[in-house]
């Protein structure tokens, strides 16, 4: 297998999610053993050309930015070698709410600083709010997001789970660009794609995508980055075939023959069918599994070789029924 890792500003970047990291999502405490694997986790990714790291500081609660942390107070120079971006915005588990949604001025400082204390760094590259909060005073959150830009503690400002709406909405108020959107996008959550030539047809009814999301970031060079993109495994035998229904099967059977043909790994595939969109989508890696990391490393190769017709083969095949 020969790895292309360079970043291709026509097919985005890879990007690993440390979501996983830190041990469980209780109060219990992190060990040296969930520390020795977020350094592990961290070169499998770096092996691939992985130069940003995505948090947030809800993920293990806290704990996966401070296993993150602890290897970056370990391993002087690694800061300058990453980028690193986190999320604010759900608190989790405080006053008597299962969750909540908090972008007022106040929380957004206050959790900026619990994250770059738990990373132990100075600054974010990017600082995303998590999920659109519907008491949101956007002059107010613009007014916390200046005050961390001015003293260096973010260096840009994104989003995640938000539409075109929201995003301008946002943007009116801000007096830098939103740079990011972070969404649910892959082969087996395609209302991203489908929304695009399911107007006025039956196919598109209960679609929760909003469509005109994906032309948005597209026309104002807003990077979409895809979470969920390697769809929990169900394509590439993370999950038994007998629990995969006729279209997974036979989209699981499809990859197969296409990385036989490229000569790389079905996650590669599966992932270069992403960044094969013009959007220049940047998949967000999940797993903690590093022989499932590399197999993610000739995405960017993949996507600069697969033709129209292999990358709608894909579609169709998971999609189970012929697009309109």
């Amino acid at each position: 297998m020969t790895q292309n890792t360079a970043r291709s500003a026509a097919h985005g970047q890879l990007i690993y999610g440390c979501m996983g990291l830190g041990g469980s999502w209780d109060s219990t405490p992190y060990t040296e053993k969930d520390v020795a694997q977020a350094s592990e986790v961290i070169d499998a990714a770096r092996g691939i050309g992985v130069e940003l790291f995505d948090h947030a500081d809800i993920y293990r609660t806290g704990k996966a930015e401070a296993v993150f942390g602890e290897v970056l107070a370990a391993r002087p120079g690694l800061r300058e070698e990453i980028r690193l971006q986190s999320k604010c915005g759900i608190r989790l588990g405080e006053n008597g709410l299962n969750n909540y949604y908090d972008l007022s001025h106040a929380s957004i400082l206050e959790r900026v600083e619990g994250i770059l204390t738990r990373l132990h760094t100075d600054h974010l590259d990017t600082l995303l709010f998590h999920r659109p909060d519907p008491l949101l005073e956007r002059h107010e959150a613009a007014r916390a997001v200046q005050e961390l830009l001015a003293d260096g503690r973010i260096r840009a400002l994104g989003v995640s789970n938000m539409s075109a709406a929201q995003m301008e909405h946002l943007q009116d108020a801000l007096a830098t660009p939103i740079v990011a959107n972070q969404l649910e996008m892959s082969l087996g959550v395609r209302g991203w794609v489908d929304s695009g030539v399911t107007i006025n047809h039956g196919q598109g009814a209960g679609n929760p995508f909003p469509h005109g999301t994906l032309e948005h970031c597209m026309s104002r060079g807003i990077e979409l980055q895809a979470y969920g993109s390697l769809a929990n495994g169900r394509y590439t035998g993370a999950v038994a075939e007998v629990d995969l229904d006729d279209a997974e099967r036979e989209t699981a059977a499809l990859l197969r023959e296409l990385a036989e043909d490229f000569g790389v790994a079905p996650e590669s595939v599966l992932l270069g069918w992403l960044m094969k969109h013009p959007a220049g989508i940047s998949p967000v890696i999940g797993t903690t599994n590093t022989s499932r990391i590399a197999a993610c490393g000739d995405a960017i190769a993949v996507a600069g070789r697969m033709d129209r017709l292999q990358w709608y083969r894909l579609w169709i095949a998971a999609r189970g029924e012929f697009i309109p």
